[in-house]
């Protein structure tokens, strides 16, 4: 049985479907579709054109689905697209594409976005993926599944993370940081691999070894990376996880990739 507060605002077109409950003061615009079973708290604004799946929570004084902070967003109908089984905690802020962007903001499912972090236009956020407290992701920003932010770290525009990989507090991403990677520190170089996160996905220890391998031949100081790459993807061919970071590492992207600090932090 859907539920819905008396101080409630719902717009005119709204689509709103079976056991949703919204609470008190909560706004909902017209152009906005809530799944099955979405709850929303009091003090919530979704805007824009903006569905959110079903079973998703967002807490108190979150601002889902409000105009780009782009200067160059011109009021194009563009898109946020929620998936199912969201947790959105307090002031967590979301907003939808640009043009210059696909006008599509998209969040996948199952993740958690804790309080106070913003997630700008145009993201790609695959699933499981976790924001704690304060972490800040710029435009065009893509993150693979089971990734993390640390509290109060940031990700610059176009960045891509890659899949399990991990960003410590307070740390800063200017670059790619590769699936399964590590980054601890403002302007933060890579730390090793997120093998905590790869020891949780229940990795086997082979794959581990394999992986700490690859990685040390990948960043070695000896030849140029294009033949470390090809010499990794030869030797670990039959390793998924190290072709996936071979994979990302020669796909198409705008930055650089994040390399390991040398010893005196340079």
């Amino acid at each position: 049985m859907t539920n819905i507060h008396s101080t409630a605002i719902i717009e005119d077109g709204a689509k709103i479907g079976n056991n949703v409950e919204i609470g008190p003061y909560s706004v909902i615009g017209p152009n906005v579709t809530l799944g099955d079973g979405v709850k929303i708290l009091s003090h919530v604004v979704i805007s824009g054109i903006t569905s959110i799946g079903s079973g998703t929570r967002i807490f108190p004084f979150a601002s889902i689905g409000s105009d780009p902070q782009d200067l160059k967003y011109g009021g194009e109908a563009s898109r946020l697209e929620i998936g199912t089984n969201n947790t959105i905690r307090e002031y967590v802020t979301i907003n939808p594409g640009t043009e210059g962007g696909g006008m599509l903001t998209k969040v996948g499912n199952d993740c958690l976005f804790m309080v106070g972090a913003h997630i700008a236009h145009d993201c790609q956020i695959g699933n499981n993926i976790i924001l704690v407290n304060g972490a800040t992701l710029a435009g065009h920003v893509e993150m693979g599944d089971f990734s993390i932010i640390g509290g109060l770290s940031a990700v610059h525009q176009f960045v891509r993370i890659g899949k399990h990989a991990m960003l410590g507090g307070m740390s800063g991403a200017e670059s790619d940081v590769i699936p399964y990677g590590m980054i601890i520190g403002s302007r933060g170089g890579l730390a090793g691999l997120n093998l905590v996160g790869i020891k949780r996905r229940g990795m086997d220890r082979e794959t581990i070894h394999s992986m700490r391998s690859a990685y040390r031949m990948l960043f070695a100081n000896e030849g140029t990376m294009s033949d470390r790459i090809k010499d990794v993807a030869e030797k670990f061919k039959e390793v998924e996880p190290v072709m996936e970071i071979i994979d990302f590492l020669t796909a198409d992207s705008s930055r650089s990739f994040c390399q390991p600090k040398s010893e005196d932090g340079a």
